[in-house]
């Protein structure tokens, strides 16, 4: 949400288009953890935790096609593609997905 001014070393800048970056995992972490501990909340949980998953793909996307766009100015690497380009951690984040599927599948069998 915040980053180093460049203009005026020291001093930090607001940046809104940043603030679902930092909402979105904070609300994975506490939030959708929270609605998988009781098996009547599990189905809210796995719905929080797919829309999130949904979103996170978009932003991720987003930011990293800008950042590859950066990087074809540059004539960078095809290693730095790879890196910069957040397709691994768009794979964690659907990881993350199927950890939440697991955990509603067994909420599932124990009814």
């Amino acid at each position: 949400m915040f980053s180093p001014d460049k203009a005026h070393p020291g001093a930090t800048l607001f940046r809104p288009s940043f603030v679902a970056a930092s909402v979105l995992p904070l609300l994975d972490l506490v939030l959708v953890t929270w609605l998988f501990s009781a098996r009547r909340t599990a189905a809210y949980g796995y719905l929080l935790n797919g829309l999130i998953v949904i979103f996170g793909t978009v932003l991720m996307g987003h930011f990293g096609i800008t950042a590859l766009m950066a990087l074809a100015a540059t004539g960078a690497p095809l290693t730095q593609w790879l890196f910069k380009s957040l397709i691994i951690d768009i794979n964690i984040v659907w990881a993350d997905f199927f950890a939440g599927k697991a955990l509603h599948d067994s909420w599932l069998r124990e009814g």
